[in-house]
């Protein structure tokens, strides 16, 4: 299974990742690359900081991505249809 696919059911079962998520459960430490290139294929994925604290007492921060929608596929029937072609 590849990333694409790992972070796609991830957000069909939970709808929201966070990059250390990403780590902890799939080994995924560039999150952000698969995020990115989701988003290149029209997916709607949003993304907010969230500073969390660490084992050491320390802040960081941390993305938050949520699934908002897939893209939209048209077929050459719908696209004429809304254009009177």
């Amino acid at each position: 299974m590849t990333q694409r696919e790992v972070i796609l059911n991830h957000f069909n079962k939970y709808a929201t990742i966070t990059s250390w998520e990403a780590i902890q459960l799939y080994g995924i430490t560039k999150v952000n690359a698969v995020i990115f290139h989701l988003r290149q294929e029209g997916y709607k994925i949003t993304s907010t900081n969230k500073t969390v604290t660490t084992k050491l007492g320390n802040t960081t921060t941390i993305s938050v991505y949520k699934f908002v929608s897939a893209p939209v596929r048209q077929t050459a029937i719908q696209f004429n249809s809304e254009y009177n072609v």
